[in-house]
């Protein structure tokens, strides 16, 4: 038994171009109007209405006319899939404003329909967009029940047949020609039809429109293809009104980061980049780019990280919205955590240097490292530290201090005993390290060496003067 819920977007045109509700706005397509907002309706204009009464009804009023849009709308029903995707994996569009979701297999992760139904309309209505809702056995059933009263939309528990009897034919535009010959007929309501002996709907209808009232009541199979998630995420935020402080950001930012962690952790990906885009009122965009030391999934993190950079932002513009995507998603890593105290971890090292770099710039973190030189001189170096370039140490560094003198130091020796503030004692050693032999020939032997104290030195002897010297120290 399955279980299919329908979200038509019928003002998709209209919200995938502008989410203004202070100035009166109209989509046209062929010259006349096809979709309007509240406050052109309260002038009286309606849709199938061309410019020139559009204008003349608004009389001094400033009016937008937009021209529709088919790619901007496809676009946001993909973010729509993106953002429904992590309701239910089974998914697909319908038509050209509808989401088709299987939720049957998602009511116990939800505990019951009701919250699963409350998660999806915060979720549509976060985003700035507005759904028709329809439920039932069958996605083309949950389609035509979008058209139908919410009580009767909603209503699971009533027979598919009795629930779909009241609605009118002309909604099966692709059925046209079939369906002004059923009205000619005098059928006019979905009852009508069904109705009618199956034999005889099929001379008078053909195969095709035989074929969708077989899938509508579930009598045939309905095979279409589930949505795939893309290699990249991008989901906006309409706040419905401007924005002129950063603390107003807050909500928006929450919800989209936990929106993209859903989506990592569904498709098992992570990032280590995350751009933000401000819209604002003039339509223009304010790029901001957050990157971590490692790729995660973890939204609370990168919601401390954006908070550090929107402290330093300054809102030039009013903003309506907010976007987030990330264009470079990478395979997820499994995380090694204490299982029987994971409330006791430390915080790992690259945490404290992403806010670092959030807050002071990436330029202001440096990083000690090891490069391929054989002469320890050559081979330490100071980097500016980037997120996701970091590489593993040589294994010849593991050894070495990461501090060097400018010049190695003579050692004073007596006897067999070296020197340095006190009598030094070799703890282990030696590493040979021969180079240079074709400009000024180097041969050293390395060694540990700690004294009384217990602090250690990196002490070598130049097997061609025979003379000790001090190096380095480990710190």
């Amino acid at each position: 038994m399955s279980l299919w819920l329908c979200l038509r977007f019928d003002q998709l045109p209209l919200q995938c171009l502008s989410h203004c509700e202070q100035q009166p706005v109209a989509v046209m397509a062929a010259q006349r109007v096809i979709r309007i907002n509240d406050c052109a309706a309260a002038l009286g204009i309606r849709q199938g209405m061309g410019a020139a009464t559009v204008r003349a009804l608004a009389g001094e009023e400033p009016i937008r006319l937009l021209e529709r849009d088919k790619q901007a709308e496809q676009r946001c029903l993909q973010q729509l899939c993106c953002w429904a995707y992590s309701i239910t994996p089974t998914l697909y569009t319908w038509q050209f404003d509808c989401l088709q979701l299987e939720i049957e297999g998602c009511l116990s992760l939800y505990q019951g329909l009701d919250a699963l139904l409350a998660e999806v309309a915060m979720g549509i209505s976060s985003r700035g967009y507005c759904a028709h809702h329809g439920l039932a056995p069958t996605p083309k059933a949950a389609w035509l029940l979008s058209f139908a009263p919410r009580v009767t939309a909603m209503a699971i528990q009533q027979p598919l047949e009795q629930r779909l009897s009241p609605l009118p034919l002309n909604l099966l535009k692709e059925f046209t020609a079939t369906v002004n010959s059923l009205r000619r007929a005098g059928l006019h309501t979905v009852g009508d039809v069904l109705a009618l002996p199956p034999a005889a709907l099929g001379r008078r209808c053909g195969k095709a429109f035989t074929h969708f009232l077989q899938q509508l009541m579930g009598q045939r199979e309905d095979l279409q293809t589930d949505y795939c998630p893309p290699s990249s995420f991008k989901d906006e935020y309409w706040f419905g009104y401007e924005v002129k402080t950063n603390h107003e950001l807050t909500p928006a930012v929450q919800q989209l980061l936990q929106s993209l962690c859903y989506f990592l952790r569904n498709t098992q990906l992570q990032t280590s980049e995350i751009n933000w885009q401000l819209i604002s009122s003039d339509k223009k965009l304010q790029n901001i780019c957050v990157r971590s030391a490692s790729s995660h999934s973890d939204w609370k993190n990168w919601h401390q990280l954006t908070c550090l950079r929107f402290e330093q932002l300054n809102l030039t513009n009013s903003v309506e919205g907010l976007a987030l995507a990330c264009p470079q998603l990478q395979p997820g890593q499994q995380e090694s955590i204490d299982l029987f105290n994971p409330h006791n971890q430390r915080e790992p090292l690259a945490a404290l240097l992403d806010r670092l770099r959030n807050r002071l710039g990436l330029q202001a973190v440096k990083k000690l490292g090891c490069r391929d030189e054989h002469l320890p001189e050559f081979a330490m170096l100071v980097s500016n530290d980037h997120p996701g370039n970091e590489h593993s140490p040589s294994p010849h560094c593991a050894q070495r201090p990461f501090w060097l003198m400018p010049q190695p130091k003579e050692l004073r020796q007596h006897g067999k005993n070296l020197y340095w503030n006190g009598a030094l004692s070799m703890v282990c050693g030696p590493e040979r390290i021969e180079d240079n032999w074709w400009q000024e020939p180097v041969s050293r032997d390395y060694y540990i060496a700690a004294d009384k104290g217990g602090q250690r030195y990196w002490v070598f002897r130049d097997r061609l003067t025979q003379q000790w010297y001090v190096h380095g120290a480990f710190v």
